[in-house]
């Protein structure tokens, strides 16, 4: 082999190399691009917004805490999720119970004690007519899965889907006889994908070998990339459509 073939198989070598690692930084770049806080556009927080606001005749109702068994997502993160919810539709007067302690009754306390000023110490709190509680449950960890591959003189080309579901219940309770008056149940799926390419540097040289050719280093590339939608942007979607359910009903 003469030096010429050398080189020339050396630059094959170094542009097959200087491939994959563009493809792979490019990759990387676009996952460490910049992503700018933006406000929820979710289909269904914006359903929330576009119901008719109730200025003055709204029902006081009022929120504990949520049950939550899903991991990863607490119940007082659940229970602010559906109070936010509540707030943006504008159909309820939400008054604050599960931290009155932390923020109106310590506030009302300084006032009291002359430490702050104000006049609020003595006001009543606003009674609610409603409590709504709610669960968040796990209805099915994998609803649906599936997966494929195919094979292409050794390169590895695939890719999967998996489906999973949670429910949201709420029992409407009216405080003044403990009655359980109405309950809802919301479905929401949490969808993920995956997809990846392997064995590239063996297509690679099976393809040289069919030409009768051959490189001392054949480089390769594994490209892996999975995509999942988040369980609190499920969770908060799921809630939200509990809220605007709840104020269609309240409006009969």
């Amino acid at each position: 082999m003469d030096l010429r073939t050398v080189f020339r198989r050396m630059r094959l070598g170094l542009g097959l190399v200087s491939g994959a690692v563009f493809v792979a930084a490019s990759g990387l770049a676009a996952e460490l691009a910049y992503d700018p806080p933006q406000a929820d556009t979710a289909r269904t927080t914006q359903a929330l917004k576009a119901l008719p606001r109730k200025p003055s005749d709204r029902v006081a109702v009022s929120v504990y805490e949520f049950r939550c068994a899903l991991p990863g997502l607490s119940a007082a993160a659940a229970t602010d999720m559906f109070k936010t919810a509540l707030v943006q539709s504008g159909q309820f007067r939400v008054v604050e119970r599960s931290r009155l302690n932390e923020g109106v009754v310590r506030e009302k306390q300084l006032q009291q004690g002359g430490f702050a000023s104000g006049s609020a110490a003595p006001a009543q709190l606003r009674g609610a007519q409603y409590l709504f509680e709610g669960a968040v449950s796990e209805a099915n960890a994998t609803e649906h899965q599936r997966s494929a591959t195919i094979g292409i003189g050794g390169m590895q080309i695939g890719g999967g889907s998996n489906r999973d579901a949670i429910a949201i219940d709420v029992r409407v309770v009216e405080v003044a006889t403990g009655d359980i008056i109405d309950a809802i149940t919301v479905r929401k799926s949490v969808r993920s994908q995956s997809s990846g390419v392997a064995g590239v540097g063996t297509m690679v040289g099976a393809l040289l070998a069919h030409q009768g050719r051959s490189l001392a280093v054949v480089p390769d590339l594994n490209v892996q990339e999975q995509q999942r939608e988040g369980l609190d942007s499920a969770v908060r979607e799921a809630l939200n459509q509990a809220v605007i359910e709840l104020a269609q009903r309240f409006a009969q």
